[in-house]
């Protein structure tokens, strides 16, 4: 059964539809068969592998008009898009019996399917975030290796841990991860620090280089991987899919 994992900060700007992107090519890479799912309104996942409009998107399925239908960028990638109907879910959402479990019902027909589901969480901690969670095995946080990235991480891990306690016991951070890191900036290099003072070995070792391969590829409407497999970006997302694959086996 695939695991699902959800990456997930409040704080916008930090990396994060990157991230979801070029892990799961990445781990395509490694052999494995991913599902992403775009949870988020703005739809910059969708836009940035450049997908036309559905007839279905993750929108429908949470309102359970349609069955999630999974668009195929490439062999072993395929992503659940998203729209900006989205935007008006939760409060659609807000009187249903159960609406914290409704994504773990509309990914249950695909789990068997995929080695792998990675949701690209909405840049807030609200119902479609609950819904994540509540969906998930693992909390992946991206960081911003930026002081300002760093506040709100005490609500991040209270959220966590009340979704934790009420709605899915099984969930647990699968870790931190630092982006747009620059290790000639001592900056950068005190905020990993922080970072793994407060999460320990959560923190993975391999740091997300600020690359401008990674800038230009969503432009092209490219993962990392087909833009330019021989950039930093590549390379440190590759060695990124297999910490999370070796952590999630174990």
């Amino acid at each position: 059964m695939g695991k699902i994992i959800s990456l997930l900060n409040h704080k916008g700007g930090v990396g994060k539809t990157t991230s979801t992107i070029n892990i799961g090519a990445g781990m395509v890479e490694l052999g494995k068969k991913v599902l992403l799912v775009d949870l988020d309104p703005q739809a910059n996942l969708t836009l940035s592998l450049g997908i036309p409009r559905q007839p279905v998107t993750i929108y429908e399925a949470i309102r359970g008009e349609s069955e999630a239908t999974p668009y195929t960028v490439k062999p072993g990638l395929d992503v659940i898009i998203s729209t900006l109907d989205l935007s008006s879910a939760e409060m659609e959402l807000i009187n249903e019996a159960g609406r914290e479990y409704i994504l773990r019902e509309v990914f249950e027909p695909f789990r068997e399917d995929y080695d792998f589901i990675l949701i690209d969480c909405p840049p807030s901690l609200g119902l479609l975030t609950l819904n994540a969670l509540t969906a998930s095995d693992y909390v992946i946080i991206p960081l911003q290796t930026e002081f300002l990235a760093m506040q709100g991480l005490a609500k991040i891990k209270q959220v966590i841990q009340k979704v934790r306690l009420r709605l899915n016991k099984g969930l647990e951070i699968g870790g931190v991860m630092a982006t747009m890191y620059d290790a000639r900036k001592v900056l950068n290099r005190d905020v990993v620090e922080t970072i793994k003072k407060y999460f320990g070995p959560l923190v993975f070792d391999t740091y997300i280089r600020d690359n401008v391969a990674l800038a230009e590829a969503p432009a092209q409407r490219k993962d990392i991987f087909a833009y330019n497999r021989n950039s930093p970006g590549a390379q440190d997302y590759l060695e990124l899919a297999q910490e999370i694959i070796v952590r999630s086996n174990k």
